[in-house]
C-alpha cells in the first residue's frame, strides 16, 4: 500500500474538517458553501471552490477520500505537491463549470417555455428564490420537465467527485495497464479501459437522469464529466509539451 503523500494528507484533513463542521452547523453551512446555480440568490463567488470540500453524507465522503488517497498519492509521487494541487483544483473547477453550463441550458429551456406560455420572468425568479413554484407550471412543462427545471435552479452541488474524476483520467494516462476494480465489479480491468468505460456510463446516466445506484437524480454526472474533461485536456497538453521538449532538446 502506497504511503500517503503530504498534499493528499492535507486535502484529506480539510475535507474531513469541512464534513464534521457542516454536520455540526447543518443547513446553514450547506447554504453558504455548496455550489448553487449562479442565478439563484444563494450563489456566492467562492462556491465553485468551497463545494469541493463539502459532502452530502458519510458514504459520499468515504468513497471520495478513499479515491483521493488511492490515486492522488500515486500522482503526487510522480508530480510533486504543487503540480498535483494545481491539477486537482483545476479539475474541481472544471467540473463546476460544466455542471453549471448544463444547468443553465436545462433551466433556460424551461424558462423560455414558461415565458412563451405567458408567465412573467420576474414572477418565475421570485417564486424560485423563495423555494416555491406555480402549480400551473406542470401543465406547461410536464412532471419531468418541471423537476429538471426546478432542480437546475435550486439543487446545490457538493463533493470532490469532479476533481477525483480528473485524478482517474490522469492515473489512466500515467499507468494505463494498472488493474482497477469497483466493489460491484469484482473483475480487475486495466485503467485504460476502466476509466473510459466509467465515463461513458456517467454520460449515459447523466443524459438519462438516473443515479448510478438506481433511481433519483442525486448524482451530478456532468460534474464528473467536467472534471474528467479538464483532466484529459491538461494531461494531453502536458504530454504534448513534454514530447516537444524531448524532441527539441
Amino acid at each position: 500500500m502506497m504511503q500517503i503523500t503530504p498534499t493528499v494528507k492535507q486535502l484529506l484533513i480539510i475535507n474531513i474538517l469541512f464534513f464534521i463542521g457542516s454536520q455540526m452547523v447543518g443547513e446553514q453551512a450547506y447554504n453558504v458553501l455548496s455550489l448553487f446555480f449562479f442565478e439563484n440568490d444563494k450563489f456566492q463567488y467562492w462556491q465553485p471552490l468551497s463545494h469541493m470540500f463539502m459532502h452530502g453524507g458519510i458514504m459520499h465522503i468515504v468513497f471520495n477520500m478513499f479515491a483521493l488517497y488511492s490515486f492522488g498519492s500515486a500522482l503526487e509521487h510522480f508530480w510533486g505537491g504543487k503540480k498535483f494541487l494545481f491539477f486537482y483544483i483545476s479539475c474541481g473547477l472544471g467540473s463546476a463549470i460544466l455542471h453549471t453550463l448544463v444547468n443553465y441550458l436545462v433551466f433556460h429551456q424551461g424558462l423560455n417555455t414558461l415565458i412563451e406560455a405567458g408567465f412573467k420572468p420576474d414572477e418565475i425568479y421570485g417564486l424560485l428564490n423563495q423555494e416555491q413554484m406555480d402549480t400551473r407550471w406542470i401543465e406547461t412543462l410536464g412532471n419531468s420537465g418541471l423537476q429538471n427545471f426546478t432542480s437546475a435552479f435550486a439543487s446545490p452541488a457538493v463533493g470532490a467527485s469532479g476533481a477525483i474524476y480528473g485524478l482517474l483520467v490522469a492515473f489512466a494516462f500515467m499507468v494505463p495497464n494498472a488493474e482497477l476494480a469497483l466493489m460491484f465489479i469484482p473483475v480487475p480491468i486495466k485503467a485504460k479501459y476502466f476509466v473510459p468505460g466509467l465515463l461513458c456510463l456517467d454520460l449515459f446516466l447523466g443524459l438519462k437522469g438516473n443515479s448510478i445506484f438506481g433511481g433519483g437524480t442525486g448524482i451530478a454526472h456532468f460534474a464528473h464529466i467536467g472534471g474528467a474533461l479538464v483532466g484529459f485536456l491538461m494531461m494531453w497538453y502536458w504530454k504534448k509539451d513534454q514530447f516537444r521538449n524531448n524532441r527539441w532538446n
